[in-house]
């Protein structure tokens, strides 16, 4: 298979989808819901505002199987970005309602600073992609440094490896992470953080 072909279970989601098959519906919102939720609610941060955008994502998705380009990526890739795409609207949309409550009907939010809240989002989204879709071992390393505030000693105790091991992951794992803040080039973004349109 080449390398570019996507896997097979997402052309025969596709095929599904487009038949109209609900049951394809129900198990791909099973299998990304949780992606679509989290990654919305990273960037809103609103809990009611992700449960919509999650719906309005899986919507998007039955009303238009085809747009799915198996070229540009996988299923996972591609719902993702519509995900990305319709959490940048919502949270383009409210900050120009907030800012028009504020300031009086009609008024506009500078450009950018709405940028830089899009792009503060994306990066934090984009943050929370690259942790949970890294390996275990290096996650376990991040959190234990990180959350449970351990060092390195301790982390390679706690997860029994050596001190070696431990320096090696946590490196590994913030070498992965820093990326989150950098703006991608076009086609080099991790799955599902392209540019908003």
């Amino acid at each position: 298979m080449a390398k570019d072909t996507p896997p097979r279970w997402d052309r025969r989601m596709q095929q599904r989808l487009a038949r109209g098959e609900a049951a394809a519906l129900g198990e791909l919102y099973d299998r990304f819901a949780s992606l679509v939720h989290s990654q919305a609610h990273r960037m809103l941060d609103d809990e009611d505002a992700a449960d919509l955008v999650t719906r309005e994502v899986f919507a998007q998705v039955w009303e238009d199987p085809e747009a799915y380009d198996p070229k540009q990526g996988s299923m996972r890739s591609w719902v993702a970005r519509l995900t990305h795409r319709q959490a940048v609207r919502r949270l383009r949309r409210e900050a120009a309602l907030s800012y028009a409550r504020e300031h009086g009907e009609g008024a506009v939010p500078d450009p950018e600073e709405l940028e830089r809240r899009v792009r503060s989002a994306t990066a934090a989204a984009r943050a929370d992609y690259i942790v949970s879709s890294m390996p275990a071992s290096l996650r376990q390393a991040l959190e234990l440094a990180y959350i449970q505030r351990r060092d390195y000693r301790q982390a390679a105790a706690d997860l029994g490896v050596t001190e070696d091991e431990a320096r090696r992951r946590l490196r590994l794992g913030l070498q992965l992470l820093s990326t989150a803040n950098t703006r991608p080039r076009e086609g080099c973004s991790p799955p599902g953080y392209g540019r908003a349109k």
